[in-house]
């Protein structure tokens, strides 16, 4: 299967944008953009591997579920990074962040 071609990307794009499901990345994302987003998956990652619903991965968090979707969706906005790096640091206490 081949990449879908940039066209039919900007038309998805388009329709996510309208849309409360997850968020991609934009076309051209800057490094915080970037390393935002790799924050999310980290969260996706942890409720998958350890099958937690969302109230569950809240109550570990001292979050509500609606704030919970809102990170597993990447609709971030409302947080700061540093606010969602000591949730992770809440699920992943020895993480370490390295600027390269």
């Amino acid at each position: 299967m081949a990449f879908p071609k940039e066209k039919d990307l900007k038309k998805i794009r388009e329709k996510l944008e309208k849309v409360q499901g997850t968020l991609m990345l934009s076309q051209n994302p800057t490094a915080l953009e970037k390393f935002r987003w790799d924050l999310c998956q980290k969260f996706v990652h942890y409720k998958r591997v350890h099958h937690l619903t969302h109230e569950e991965l809240g109550q570990l968090l001292g979050i509500d579920k609606s704030k919970v979707s809102k990170i597993l969706r990447h609709r971030i906005n409302e947080f700061s990074t540093d606010r969602l790096i000591s949730y992770l640091q809440t699920l992943y206490p020895d993480t370490k962040l390295k600027v390269s």
